[in-house]
């Protein structure tokens, strides 16, 4: 396993790709710098009487889908790139029990994504609150021990990407085919449920990645198309199974299908 491990690390850091990847999703940072820059200066030019009714979303929240999706996108080109030009064969025919491989491209992804959503959520949040201050009714002066547990879980968030983008690469085996799937995730499915009618559309919107953070974290969600009905171990172990189910089924079928 420890060399399957080394010639997956190997494949993921040798091409240009992972790093331009990693570049634009540790980018949220400054991306959220000039949000925050932006946005103080709007408060900043607002009438008086505006100031204390102006308010902001939490914006390591609202930018944690960058590196979400570019942590998905490298997780399918990990596994499609190899189906795109046949060095899958020989991957399998070194490693003819052909689970190690997903395992060990699941393990690298993986950890490159928790690390890459750490540095990207609690990058986001700490330059957003210097920026911002007292601003905005003192949205970024709460205790940051208060806000600890919601930042580690937006940060899970995005390993799960990585993980979805390996599951669903090796069942479809096409990267436009993963990538079109992760994006209907996160876009598509939930302005469908937005429109189902109520009770359902809760539900099914407690059920959706967007939900699991603050449900895990025990936090109401009034303001979004998302529901809070789990509770917190029933919304972290959602979380698990959309890491575990499409690598689980991959699995299976690696196994069984030619390459």
């Amino acid at each position: 396993m420890k060399a399957v491990l080394s010639s997956e690390w190997l494949k993921i850091r040798s091409v240009r790709s992972t790093y331009l990847i990693l570049g634009l999703s540790l980018g949220t940072v400054l991306l959220g710098l000039a949000l925050a820059v932006m946005a103080a200066g709007m408060y900043d030019s607002a009438p008086p009487e505006r100031q204390p009714i102006a308010q902001i979303a939490d914006l390591e929240e609202v930018l944690a889908i960058v590196p979400q999706l570019c942590m998905g996108i490298l997780g399918t080109l990990a596994i499609t790139s190899e189906y795109a030009t046949g060095l899958i064969r020989t991957t399998l025919s070194i490693v003819p029990r052909r689970w190690p491989v997903l395992t060990a491209k699941s393990l690298i992804v993986g950890a490159l994504g928790l690390v890459v959503g750490t540095v990207a959520v609690f990058g986001t949040y700490f330059v957003t609150r210097v920026v911002l201050g007292d601003r905005f009714s003192g949205a970024y002066t709460t205790p940051f021990g208060d806000r600890l547990p919601l930042l580690i879980a937006l940060s899970l968030t995005v390993p799960l990407f990585a993980l979805l983008g390996v599951g669903f690469g090796a069942l479809l085996r096409s990267s436009a085919g993963a990538i079109a799937l992760i994006v209907g995730l996160v876009y598509v499915v939930p302005m469908i449920i937005g429109h189902v009618p109520e009770p359902w559309s809760e539900r099914l919107g407690s059920l959706m990645i967007g939900a699991l953070p603050r449900e895990i974290t025990g936090d109401i969600i009034t303001t979004s198309v998302y529901g809070s009905l789990l509770p917190p171990a029933a919304a972290a172990t959602v979380m698990i199974a959309y890491a575990a189910v499409p690598l689980l089924a991959a699995t299976w079928l690696v196994r069984r299908r030619d390459a």
